[in-house]
């Protein structure tokens, strides 16, 4: 929800004595602009209250903390990855013969569609682990190149999930360093 600091300034100072109240109900980001519209105005507050409206402590107790927009793009690219997971299995249904082959087909995409859901939450050190499973999926080429010899649709939905793949990771490392999830962009 997007406050209008405008609207707050307009407000009675004791008014907004309201807001900076430790038990509130309105949300953190209206307590912190009656904060800052009250110290513009002159009010003088204790430490105690200096310390509570820092932005440190805002961002603890908001939920909705701005993530860089490159997890977010990353695991766009990740869920697409994981949706092409699933038309691989469609397009070759007849190769999942038993119960065990199912379910393991069925973990393999929910593997997916979990990295992609963390990603999307701004983890920076999950960018490192997709590295090393991106890595590992290299050996896979061997494989890629047979699926597109065998059955040409299958080898392109690979070839497809590989490039998705690395665009993600490199969306990922070019998030600068001093970026804190925590305190927004």
């Amino acid at each position: 929800m997007s406050i209008n600091k405008r609207l707050l300034e307009e407000k009675s100072s004791q008014e907004l004595e309201e807001y900076i109240k430790s038990e509130n109900k309105f949300v953190p980001e209206a307590n912190q602009y009656a904060y800052e519209i009250l110290k513009s105005r002159g009010r003088i507050f204790t430490d105690e209250e200096n310390e509570r409206f820092s932005a440190k402590e805002i961002n603890k107790n908001n939920t909705d903390t701005t993530i860089h927009p490159n997890y977010k793009k990353a695991a766009e690219f990740l869920y697409i990855s994981a949706f092409l997971g699933i038309g691989n299995l469609i397009w070759k249904y007849d190769t999942l013969h038993n119960g065990f082959e199912i379910f393991i087909a069925i973990i393999v995409l929910a593997f997916g569609f979990t990295l992609a859901y963390f990603t999307s939450k701004g983890i920076e050190w999950f960018k490192y682990l997709l590295l090393v499973l991106f890595g590992l999926g290299i050996l896979g080429i061997p494989f890629i190149i047979s699926n597109i010899k065998n059955d040409p649709v299958i080898g392109i939905i690979n070839i497809v999930q590989t490039i998705l793949q690395i665009w993600a990771l490199v969306l990922l490392f070019k998030i600068p360093k001093a970026v804190d999830n925590s305190q927004p962009v």
